[in-house]
């Protein structure tokens, strides 16, 4: 493997550790939950998913999970996990 290879793969490695370089804008993603599978979005810091609570609410298990997966990869402002609202 040449030396080029090499340091990209470890540069990689570096930038996988480091998720506050990552800002999501949007994207969409199945989730398979216990009631079924869900369609979820992301769209301009709006969530969006095909469960019924969802319709209702706003707010669902499926986009709260995703928001605790991607973390500080989602812009300030997004998170309806708010600390201080749990």
């Amino acid at each position: 493997m040449n030396s080029s290879l090499i340091g990209k793969i470890e540069k990689a490695h570096r930038y996988a550790q480091e998720r506050h370089r990552i800002s999501l804008s949007s994207f969409s993603a199945e989730f398979h939950g216990e009631n079924g599978d869900y369609v979820l979005g992301y769209d301009e810091r709006h969530w969006r998913c095909s469960c019924e609570t969802f319709a209702r609410t706003r707010l669902c298990s499926h986009t709260m999970a995703m928001e605790k997966i991607l973390g500080e990869m989602l812009p300030r402002g997004t998170l309806t996990l708010d600390p201080a609202r749990v």
